[in-house]
């Protein structure tokens, strides 16, 4: 079935308009109605309103729905709420998820783990509800803008009396006697003109307007939206977004993950407050308050042997710079604050030497690191060759040795010793730097008759290298945060357009003597009937404005 959308003007609309766009007569079945004309898009066809819809069109219906967006958005805000409950996982340090959610928040923290919450900001879903926000925003706009942009560009003057009548401020009556139909529409218009209307008269009638720029606001907001949106999920692009926590040991140079960059604390220092400075409920704690802590920090990029086993990275010096609270590294956008610390001494590296127990002879120092160690050391006539490493020594349930960690608590060596007094293939050495875990291991019961020809030791405590603290760092990257602002000032641009500033229009025509007056405005009715009233006023009609919201005016 063919829908007739012809107006009795000779107007053809296309299909779902709902004023014509020549005259602005409604096209609805029930002349009768006499209530408040739809205003919202001037009446104008939308594609999400076309009948026999393809998949596409439903598609667009889909995302051009207000209702659908809003739900889409409320649910957005309560994943985000959600995913706030606890901490994100790039909060962690030194622990992974999986025993962190469930050690400190129990059966509850274990569920909001495996609900995937514990990384919700970076999570698929959530960067999908954020891409089909932003493809609301964009069908909804362009199914409003352009067919109101049309409609808005190619207004008719001489509007169908039943338009007129039928707006929310009107009036209708006959002209003050005397007056010429077209004089006085040129006298009204004078008057609507000084009100800072644009006035066009064709004949005996004229269309007066205002802040037409004002409509365009709601959709200038869409777009910083829209901007805003891409901006975040361009986070998600490799390299353009990091909030990582690191911990820094003195002396170490730590990678930044998935960066080419390596941070070294070379030194940390703290100052705390003294029992004078300190406020009395800190002292009643007994409690001991920074005052300043600095991290004196360097920044690196690896060029070679990155990522490589066993191998030491070639590492190029970027920038030297102290980091203070609220005074962040910053290079070319790649930030690190100082967020805490912790004292934590741990063992780097000794300087030791070789001795030949026979001879009394002894041959070094050598520096073994605890963090990176070679593979091979020669100290005078010995060798020795790094068979085995373990930052934090223990043995397993069959009595083998293994590293419980990481980190440097309990460094053991196996070394293979070659040298004089020793066979040729070499002899296997277990050493220990630190004196307490010679005693708990038994290294010299291990190492039985070796241990008698060779001795392995660092001497004195100058040749040991401690590093007191760990500094612990928020790195940042964010080259979408500008584009995130640019958004931001194009939605407050819209905002302040559709909040200040009001679209108002005035039409008129006089058949004979005999008025037909309409007027609209987006928001602010009280202001349009005022200045209607004024102008009529000063035309020889007199009425209250608040008649124009009512039947209808009468002249006075």
């Amino acid at each position: 079935m063919i829908e007739n959308t012809k107006c009795e003007c000779g107007h053809q609309n296309p299909v779902g308009t709902v004023l014509c766009e020549s005259c602005g007569k409604p096209l609805e079945d029930d002349p009768g109605n006499t209530g408040p004309l739809e205003m919202r898009y001037d009446g104008v066809a939308r594609r999400s309103q076309r009948t026999n819809q393809g998949l596409l069109d439903r598609v667009w219906s889909f995302f051009s729905s207000v209702k659908i967006a809003i739900y889409m958005i409320l649910i957005t805000l309560v994943l985000s709420m959600l995913g706030t409950i606890y901490p994100q996982e790039n909060t962690l340090l030194n622990i992974g998820p999986d025993e962190f959610y469930e050690e400190r928040y129990g059966t509850s923290g274990l569920i909001y783990y495996k609900l995937g919450l514990s990384h919700t900001f970076s999570s698929w879903w959530f960067m999908t509800l954020l891409f089909m926000i932003g493809t609301s925003l964009i069908v909804c706009s362009l199914d409003r803008v352009l067919p109101l942009y049309r409609a808005l560009s190619k207004q008719q003057v001489r509007k169908h009396p039943s338009f007129l009548l039928r707006q929310k401020v009107r009036y209708e009556g006959q002209l003050p006697a005397g007056d010429g139909d077209a004089a006085w529409v040129e006298q009204m218009a004078k008057q609507l003109r000084s009100k800072r209307y644009r006035v066009n008269i064709d004949g005996t009638a004229l269309i007066a307007e205002k802040n037409r720029f004002s409509r365009w606001g709601p959709y200038i907001n869409h777009i910083g939206l829209i901007v805003f949106l891409g901006a975040v999920l361009m986070r998600s692009i490799p390299g353009w977004h990091m909030d990582e926590y690191v911990g820094l040991l003195e002396g170490q140079a730590v990678p930044i993950p998935n960066t080419s960059y390596y941070m070294k604390n070379e030194k940390f220092t703290v100052e705390y407050y003294s029992e004078a400075e300190m406020d009395e409920k800190f002292k009643a704690r007994d409690k001991v308050v920074p005052k300043i802590y600095e991290t004196q920090a360097v920044l690196y990029r690896c060029v070679a042997n990155c990522n490589v086993p066993a191998i030491e990275p070639q590492l190029e010096e970027l920038k030297r710079q102290s980091i203070l609270v609220n005074k962040p590294f910053d290079y070319k956008g790649f930030q690190a604050y100082q967020f805490d610390f912790a004292e934590t001494p741990t063992l780097l590296a000794v300087n030791a030497s070789i001795t030949n127990k026979q001879t009394g002879e002894s041959f070094g120092p050598f520096r073994l690191s605890m963090t990176n160690p070679e593979s091979e050391y020669k100290a005078g006539p010995y060798t020795l060759k790094v068979k085995g490493y373990y930052p934090e020594f223990g043995l397993d349930d069959k009595g083998q040795p293994i590293s419980k960690s990481n980190n440097p608590d309990a460094p053991a060596f196996i070394f293979i010793i070659t040298g004089p007094n020793l066979a040729a293939s070499g002899e296997p050495f277990l050493y220990f730097p630190r004196e307490i875990d010679k005693q708990e291991f038994r290294q010299n019961d291990v190492n039985g008759a070796i241990g008698a020809k060779v001795e392995i030791a660092a001497g004195s405590m100058e040749n040991v290298e401690i590093a007191g603290y760990t500094s612990y760092l928020n790195i940042r990257v964010d080259k979408a945060m500008p584009y995130i602002w640019t958004g931001a000032a194009i939605s407050m641009i819209g905002l302040i357009m559709g909040f200040y500033w009001q679209h108002r229009r005035v039409w008129l025509r006089v058949d004979k003597g005999h008025l037909a007056l309409g007027g609209h405005t987006n928001k602010n009715w009280y202001g349009i009937r005022t200045e209607v009233a004024s102008a009529l006023g000063k035309t020889g009609i007199y009425l209250e404005p608040k008649s124009l919201m009512e039947a209808g005016g009468n002249a006075s």
